[in-house]
C-alpha cells in the first residue's frame, strides 16, 4: 500500500501505468471475509471503464473496481530468486522449446508457430516470443488459419510470473474469449545437487526410446510424430530401470514395462528432465530420484551445470520431490485455446 506523508493512504497509480507491476488495497467486498480489506500484487493489464484488472504470478486475473481502491503503487518487479541458477524467462523459454521440437514450425514475426500432428499441447501452440509483426487480431487469424489447416486447433503459450513474461497477451487473448487450460509452472534448480541425490546404480541409459522405455511411458500408442518429439533436441537422453523380475537386456528387448524411466535433455548450461515416470507398485523407494541422478551425472559430463523441469500445480507429489531437490519455481506458462465455435480463417 502506498501511505502519504499525512499518514493517509493514497492511490498512486492511474491507467498509464497498464504493463507494470502494481501492489493495491481494495475494500473487501461484502461477505466475503471478516477482514476490511483485500491486496493484490500483480501486473496492471488494463484499466477500462472504471475497472482494474491485475494478473496475478499464477496468471489469475483479478478484476477490481475502481470505486473500492483504497491504495496503490507502482513496484519493482518480483524479487530474485534466493536458490537456483540466474536465468530470464526467454532465456527458459527458448530452452525449453529446443528441448521439445515440432516436427514443422514458421515464423510470424517473433511468434514461432508449432504442429507435430497433435502430439502435446507444447509441441502444438504458438511460442511468442516477441512482436508478431502485424497487429493482434490478424496475427491470431492468421494462426488459426496456420492451425486450421492441419486439421488441429489454435493454442498460444503464455508465461506469467517472472520478468519478461506475457500477462499483458494473456488479458488480450481473455478479452478476445480464448480460453486458458491447464497451468504448469517451470522450475530450475542447480544440477550438481540432482546428481548428488543417488548413486544412479542399475539405470540403463541409451539415445533412443526402445520399446521398453516406451512401456512405461504414460502415453501410449506413441507414432512415429511423436517419437521424432521424443528425440528432438540438441543432446537428449533416456534412462530406465528395469523391472525387479527382469535384466536390462531382456526388458528391452521385451518391451516389458520397466520399474522406472527418464527423460534429459543437455543444451548448453542446461539440463532439461521430462517423463520421470515410476511403476506406480514401487513408488516411494525413490526410483524417480535414481533417474534423475543419473541423468544429471551424464548431463555434468556432457558441462551442463543448471537444470529445468515442468511441473503441473496439481501434482503436489511432484512438486515435494523435486523441492527436496533444491528446484524453485520460475514463472508459470499457460496454453490459450480459441474459442468454441471459432472457425475464423479455416
Amino acid at each position: 500500500m502506498e501511505i502519504s506523508a499525512a499518514g493517509r493512504l493514497e492511490v498512486r497509480i492511474t491507467a498509464a501505468d497498464v504493463g507494470k507491476r502494481v501492489s493495491v488495497r481494495r475494500l473487501s467486498e461484502p461477505g466475503v471475509t471478516q477482514e476490511k480489506f483485500t491486496d493484490t500484487v500483480g501486473v496492471l493489464t488494463s484499466w477500462d471503464e472504471g475497472v482494474l484488472l491485475i494478473t496475478r504470478k499464477s496468471g489469475e486475473s483479478v478484476r477490481i473496481p475502481e470505486s473500492a481502491l483504497v491504495a496503490g503503487k507502482v513496484v519493482p518487479a518480483a524479487p530474485a530468486r534466493r536458490r537456483g541458477p540466474a536465468t530470464s524467462y526467454e532465456e527458459l523459454a527458448r530452452v525449453s522449446s529446443r528441448a521439445w521440437r515440432p516436427v514443422e514450425s514458421e515464423l510470424l514475426g517473433g511468434w514461432e508457430l508449432r504442429a507435430a500432428a497433435g502430439f502435446t499441447r507444447r509441441a502444438n501452440s504458438v511460442l511468442p516470443l516477441g512482436d508478431p509483426g502485424v497487429p493482434l487480431d490478424d496475427a491470431l487469424t492468421a494462426v488459426r488459419r496456420w492451425y486450421g489447416d492441419r486439421g488441429l486447433p489454435a493454442y498460444v503459450q503464455t508465461a506469467t510470473g517472472a520478468e519478461g513474461t506475457q500477462e499483458l497477451l494473456c488479458a488480450e487473448l481473455e478479452r478476445r474469449g480464448w480460453v486458458r487450460g491447464v497451468t504448469a509452472e517451470l522450475w530450475v534448480g542447480g544440477l550438481a545437487p540432482v546428481a548428488d541425490r543417488a548413486d544412479g546404480t542399475g539405470v540403463v541409459l541409451s539415445r533412443t526410446a526402445d520399446a521398453a522405455w516406451l512401456a512405461r511411458y504414460r502415453r501410449k500408442g506413441v507414432s512415429e510424430v511423436a517419437l521424432k518429439v521424443l528425440g528432438s533436441g540438441p543432446s537428449v537422453w533416456f534412462a530406465t530401470v528395469p523391472g525387479a523380475s527382469e535384466g536390462a537386456a531382456e526388458g528391452a528387448a521385451e518391451g516389458a514395462a520397466p520399474a522406472a524411466i527418464g527423460r534429459c535433455v543437455v543444451d548448453g548450461r542446461w539440463a532439461g528432465f521430462a517423463a520421470v515416470e515410476v511403476d506406480p507398485a514401487q513408488r516411494r523407494r525413490g526410483l524417480a530420484t535414481t533417474v534423475m541422478a543419473a541423468l544429471a551425472r551424464r548431463a555434468l559430463d556432457e558441462g551442463a551445470s543448471a537444470a529445468w523441469l515442468q511441473v503441473e500445480t496439481d501434482n503436489a507429489a511432484a512438486r515435494t520431490l523435486y523441492a527436496g531437490m533444491g528446484f524453485t519455481a520460475h514463472h508459470a506458462y499457460h496454453h490459450y485455446r480459441q474459442p468454441d465455435g471459432d472457425e475464423a480463417g479455416r
